[in-house]
């Protein structure tokens, strides 16, 4: 899942998935209430797969990314799914408090497409192909 609210970045990252083959479903949500109602699979999204991997901004409205991050670190049942931060940010509070919030990696944005490219590669070879993740 995807959770990110600039359409530009999103297209960027879901460019750099098919650019690097990958095959599993990519959901792109816009803001961190929408990103709960997912994970729950509340309203819309009582059908949703559950993910297997969360690529998450910090900043987006509403409810942002930390807020976000602690909800999903904090509940026993979705404690064990990766969180990945990809933001464009390179405060280091921004990147000690995602590690106090139990983020499983910080990334930056890479502003050259195609350094943003070769980020998703190594997310792919790393989150989808080495390491071996839990099941729903």
């Amino acid at each position: 899942m995807l959770v990110e609210d600039s359409p530009s970045d999103a297209n960027l990252t879901i460019k750099g998935f098919l650019n690097a083959k990958i095959a599993n479903n990519l959901h792109w949500v816009e803001d961190g209430e929408t990103a709960m109602n997912y994970v729950r699979q509340q309203g819309e999204f009582a059908d949703a797969p559950r993910p297997d991997l969360i690529l998450l901004d910090l900043n987006l409205p509403g409810m942002d990314g930390r807020e976000v991050l602690t909800e999903i670190k904090s509940d026993p049942n979705f404690k064990c799914i990766p969180v990945v931060i990809m933001t464009t940010s390179t405060d280091e509070q921004d990147i000690l408090r995602s590690y106090n919030l139990n983020a499983n990696c910080y990334v930056t944005k890479p502003i050259d497409i195609y350094q943003f490219f070769q980020v998703v590669h190594l997310l792919k070879d790393f989150w989808l192909v080495a390491v071996t993740l839990p099941r729903s």
